[in-house]
This record gives structure tokens, sequence and C-alpha cells, in this order.
């Protein structure tokens, strides 16, 4: 992690016009393409949910500006993102929060995602896990084929956490997509920013099964 020089930063300009709106946050919703991915993560009877929350991360840790925070009016650019999502309980409609740290290969996130939700009691997270900024918000609706959606958020303007979620898949013509959504803080990320993340993972899950091979 590093601390960005806020005078010398290309963003500077634009953290100060967007730093002074009362809601800097803003979301963009989109469809991708996951026809070969539903393919191969059925061949490889891997869970939907948590292969996306380690492929979205990844993603998010290849874009620049999802990786600064607001610290009290600093800027700092974290190394890595680690994602922190949502979970139902077991025989019921009542979902947690749950931090993983994320992992040098899928396999071992869904080992590890699964291992803490299932032993995790509280639906909220620890005060350690509160405190941490170098996360990615993730979730998803998978009863809804949504056109957009918005996050709740506490102190708009100083929250930095990306959030992204994806809905209920469907079929149009010969091909399976899914609903997206990016919400981000505008002082550090524009719609470009969202635009590469959007590229980088759907050439990601159009790999197939060269996708499991990433280190």
């Amino acid at each position: 992690m590093q601390e960005i020089d806020i005078g010398s930063w290309k963003r500077k300009t634009h953290f100060e016009f967007f730093g002074n709106l009362d809601y800097p946050q803003y979301s963009i919703s989109f469809n991708i393409d996951i026809t070969t991915f539903i393919k191969d993560i059925k061949d490889r009877k891997s869970p939907f949910y948590y292969s996306m929350i380690y492929y979205s991360t990844y993603c998010a840790n290849q874009i620049e500006e999802f990786k600064y925070r607001n610290r009290d009016g600093k800027v700092v650019l974290h190394d890595a993102l680690n994602p922190s999502f949502t979970d139902l309980n077991r025989d019921s409609d009542l979902f947690k929060i749950v931090t993983v740290d994320m992992k040098n290969n899928v396999d071992d996130f869904i080992a590890e995602a699964r291992n803490k939700s299932d032993n995790q009691k509280e639906y909220f997270p620890s005060n350690a896990d509160e405190q941490r900024d170098d996360l990615i918000y993730l979730t998803s609706i998978p009863w809804i084929s949504y056109t957009q959606l918005s996050h709740p958020i506490n102190a708009a303007k100083k929250d930095s956490i990306p959030r992204l979620s994806w809905g209920k898949f469907f079929r149009e013509d010969e091909r399976v997509l899914l609903p997206y959504s990016v919400q981000l803080n505008h002082c550090f990320a524009d719609a470009v920013h969202i635009a590469k993340f959007k590229e980088l993972l759907e050439r990601l899950l159009e790999k197939g099964t060269d996708l499991f091979n990433f280190p």
C-alpha cells in the first residue's frame, strides 16, 4: 500500500470536484456473456457464486482505480483487494457478510469461502473486518434479472469501496447473459474504468477451461 501525493496526482482535479458533492457515488448496470463460463463450471462441478466472486475480485485487482481509498482526506492505493460478500444462511432467508482473503487459485478460494461461510455464526463483520478498506464488496440477487441496482451507503463521500453485484442470468438467442452492476465513488474512478473492468471480466470468462489455470 502507498499513500498518494494528491498535489501531483493525475486525478487531483477530479478528486476535489467530486469530493465536494453530497453523493459522489454512481453505478452502471450491464449484461455480461457467461455462455462458456456456465458450461465450464458445470463440467467442473464448481459453485457459480464463489467462482464469480473469485474472478470478479481478480479483475478488480487489475484496475488501479478500483484500489484507491479515502482515509480522512488522504488517498491510499492498495496493492491488492480481498472479497467481502453476502451469503445466505442455510435454511434461512437471512444473509451474512463473509470476508475471505484472496487466494492464488480458484479451487483454494472456493474451499476457504465455503469453510468460512459454513462456520461463521455472526451476520455482520467483526470489528477488525469492519475497519478494513482493502476490500471489495460483492453480492448476488439470483432471483431477479434486474436492469438497475443501487446499494446502501453510509458517509457516501468517504466510502470508496467498490460494490460489485449480479442478478439472475437469462438466455437470449443462443447466449447466456448475466445482469451485472458496478458501484463506485467518482472521486477515484470513471465510466471508462468500469468499461475496462467489464471487458476484462468478459474476456476471462470467455476463455473457458483455460480460465482455471490462472496463477
